[in-house]
This record gives C-alpha cells, structure tokens and sequence, in this order.
C-alpha cells in the first residue's frame, strides 16, 4: 500500500520524529537556561566596594550562611550559592568576615574557606536570637566567660531601653542590628551597650506613640515587630503582615504564627530539621507560651532582634481588613480576610516557606 505525503498515517510517522526532536530541544534549551541562571547569580552584587563585617558563628549550616549571606545583600541567590558552596562547606571556617557586594560568589567562598577573618568588627544581622548573636561574638574571638556577663541585662541597668523590659527578662530583641568596630582590647560590654543605645535610638518619640495607638506597650510593640520582621522575608510585606496580627490581637483571635513556635520549641531544646516546613509540623504540637497556635495574644516577650522597617510597620499598619495570610511557592505573601478565602490561597499558590 502506499501513502501520499497528505495521508494520516504517513503524517503519523512524520510526527514523531518531530516530536522528539522539540522535546530535546526544550530540554537542551532548559538546561542552557538553568545554566545561564547559575552563572549569573554567582557574579557580584553590583559594583559597590562597601564593606560589610558578616560574622558566621561555629556549626552554621550552608543553608543558614547563605540565607544570611542574601539578607546582608552580599549575594545574589541563596540557592546558586549552596549549590556552588556545596563540595567547600567542611571546610568553611568560622569568624567575621570582611565583603562587599562586588565580590562574586567564588570570592567569597574563597575568602570563608581561607579562613581570611577580620577582627576589626562584630555583626550583628537581624532576625537572630540571643544565642545566635552569641555565635556571632564568639566567632569575633570572644570568651564565653566574657560573654556571661556581657548578656546579662544587670550589667546595662542604667540603659533606658531596658526599662520597657518585665522583670526577669533577657536582652531578645533588644540589640540592633549593625556592625559595631573593635579594638584589640574592646571588651563585649561595649559592643552590646552601643547595640542597646542604637536600639533606644529607633524607638523614637512616633514608634512609641504608634505602639500606644496601636494598644500596644513600647515591649509588645518590640515582641509584635520581632514576630512581623521574621515573618515576612521582605519589607514590603511587613506593614500588611503587622495590620493582620494587630486584628488578630484586637478580636481575640490567635495569631498562629509558625515563627513564635519555632522559637518556643527550640528554647525548649526540642532538635527541629533545617527544613522550615518540617520544622514548622513538629513546632506546632510542641506546647509553649510561645506557641501562639496553642496560646492567644502575644507570646512572652521578642522572638529575635529585627530591624527599624519592622518597629515602624507595628507602629503604623497598613490600612487594611485582611486576617490571614500564606506565603506561597511563588515567593509572594497572599493575604485573605476570610478563612475560605486563606484556604483557597493555599490550594492555588501552596503553604511551603519560600527559599
């Protein structure tokens, strides 16, 4: 039998082939894409020569280092520098580094695995509890028996900001975060005392006002900021994030922040994975007062320290009505004012933290 070029079987075998040959031109021009993106997300930043003193405290995973590497604006992806950083992490050295955001990937990877440490300064980066602010001093080449008494709030008693603090308290939340520059013979005690001046000095006369409108102390104002900061990944989101939690507050409802768990269960000493999403399962069904699933208003006190973009979104929220909000596999934060609404976000854009 024999087939014209217009036959249905003879387009039939024709096809194939062609399929084939597109399939493995979308592959090939996928992987020249992915290759593309990897090689641009290890270059610089930009062209700035700043300095930033970047601290990475003993026992840091790759995923933290680089997370922290991306807040600080000193890399362009977190993902490309894993994967690059990857065969180098065991040995990748603590300590505070000098970078800018003109070095590239590589660079920096050389310089941490170099061990090319400076001295000069102590970073303190935002989002980071007392403990890990410890870390950053201890890789700065301070004592732990300096340390003791350097983070025990008797030690400022004069310091203002620590009149906003309960009874008992601890210095969570309450250190800025910024480069503080040391001498040789700077002891820690300086270097958190200018941290709790430099705090005192972001709660201006208008923060502490838009606290007080807002129903809250000058220290729920600090815990509420701490738990937005954390929450939102970016500032943008911040003054939405903080209406929703403030409405939560003000019609009783828990605020089921997963952050506060996190935090609750590992001040507890409960071993949570690295990965966020399991994390955030064991943390929920742990019970803590910090657990504002299983707990309504506020937890205890700060949950990290945070920065000035997160005191002034608790100060002034947006002028908004939503109560929920989710933060979607496509990195954007989809809020909702009803719980049918929450769950349709979910559905469509899914629940995982954004890398």
């Amino acid at each position: 039998m024999r087939y014209s070029l217009k036959s249905p079987r003879f387009n039939r075998f024709k096809k194939g082939p062609a399929i084939l040959i597109i399939v493995v031109l979308l592959i090939i021009g996928g992987g020249l894409g992915l290759h593309a993106w990897y090689n641009r997300n290890l270059g610089a930043v930009s062209s700035s020569r700043q300095v930033i003193y970047f601290p990475i405290a003993s026992g840091a995973s790759l995923h933290d280092i680089a997370n922290d590497l991306k807040t600080a604006h000193l890399i362009r992806s977190a993902t490309a520098f894993e994967t690059y950083g990857r065969p180098f992490y065991s040995k990748m050295q603590a300590g505070t580094y000098a970078l800018s955001p003109s070095m590239s990937t590589p660079q920096i990877v050389t310089k941490i695995v170099n061990g090319d440490v400076s001295r000069s300064y102590v970073t303190i980066l935002p989002g980071k509890t007392i403990k890990q602010i410890k870390q950053a001093f201890e890789a700065a080449g301070y004592m732990d028996s300096e340390l003791a008494s350097a983070f025990d709030p008797a030690t400022y008693s004069g310091e203002q900001i620590l009149s906003y603090m309960p009874v008992n308290g601890t210095l969570e939340g309450m250190l800025y975060p910024d480069s503080f520059q040391r001498e040789a013979d700077t002891p820690a005690t300086t270097i958190v005392r200018e941290s709790l001046e430099e705090m005192q000095k972001h709660l201006t006369p208008a923060i502490i006002k838009g606290f007080s409108s807002q129903g809250l102390s000058v220290y729920q104002g600090i815990t509420l900021a701490s738990i937005v900061y954390k929450e939102s990944g970016s500032s943008q989101y911040e003054p939405t994030i903080a209406q929703v939690f403030i409405s939560r507050l003000k019609q009783n409802i828990a605020l089921g922040s997963d952050v506060t768990a996190i935090y609750g269960a590992v001040n507890d000493g409960v071993n949570l994975p690295d990965n966020i999403d399991q994390a955030s399962v064991i943390a929920v069904n742990h019970d803590s007062p910090y657990n504002t699933r299983l707990h309504p208003g506020l937890p205890p006190g700060p949950i990290a320290n945070m920065t000035d973009d997160a005191l002034k979104a608790v100060a002034a929220p947006s002028n908004t009505n939503y109560l929920f909000f989710v933060s979607g596999n496509d990195c954007v934060i989809h809020f909702a004012q009803t719980e049918a609404q929450h769950e349709q976000n979910i559905q469509k854009y899914g629940a995982k933290a954004c890398s």
